[in-house]
């Protein structure tokens, strides 16, 4: 299925924006269509299906974190409607392993809020790697590097809180706890 350009957005290429955050929905969206997109909004994995129904669009914004399902879902979901579809996916609780699902699901690139429409349209013609990347010369701490095991343990077990546990042999509610907390800074 192509891109969704028809006589109510001339050219201008069609861009979902998928977000819980109704306020950043509407800011973004704005900023979007000032840069020449022709904008959709959803606020949850089922609306945003039902938009992808209608067609393929030439990007997606999707945010990692919706009240219904993970963002991550939708990646792949494009990717089988639209293979040419970019996708940039934002997420206030950035992980190595979050970021590497999504690249491999087929997102574009990876962001982490707070982010402005420039970085997303820059993102989205990122087409390969920068070797130019500087490395960090700073570890992470003991508490960032258990955040990113837990998140990659929670990945592996599909998004299952209680699998999760289970792994980590960890009590459920701790568990649940660690994962509503903001990664710790660095």
């Amino acid at each position: 299925m192509m891109g969704r350009r028809g006589a109510e957005g001339g050219d201008r290429p069609h861009l979902l924006l998928v977000d819980d955050d109704v306020t950043f929905c509407s800011v973004l969206s704005e900023a979007l269509e000032s840069r020449g997109f022709q904008v959709m909004v959803a606020h949850t994995v089922a609306e945003a299906l039902a938009n992808i129904q209608l067609g393929a669009p030439d990007y997606a914004v999707i945010d990692l974190r919706l009240p219904d399902q993970s963002g991550l879902m939708l990646v792949s979901t494009l990717k089988a409607v639209g293979e040419q579809t970019k996708i940039v996916v934002l997420t206030g609780y950035a992980s190595i392993a979050t970021a590497v699902e999504s690249i491999k699901l087929g997102a574009t690139y990876y962001l982490s809020k707070p982010v402005d429409a420039d970085d997303i349209v820059t993102a989205f013609h990122r087409g390969a790697g920068d070797e130019s990347e500087p490395v960090k010369e700073k570890p992470f701490t003991v508490n960032r590097l258990e955040w990113e095991y837990i998140n990659r343990v929670l990945s592996e077990n599909g998004g299952n809180v209680s699998a999760t546990a289970r792994t980590l042999s960890m009590h459920r509610r701790t568990l649940q706890r660690k994962l509503n907390r903001r990664p710790p800074k660095n």
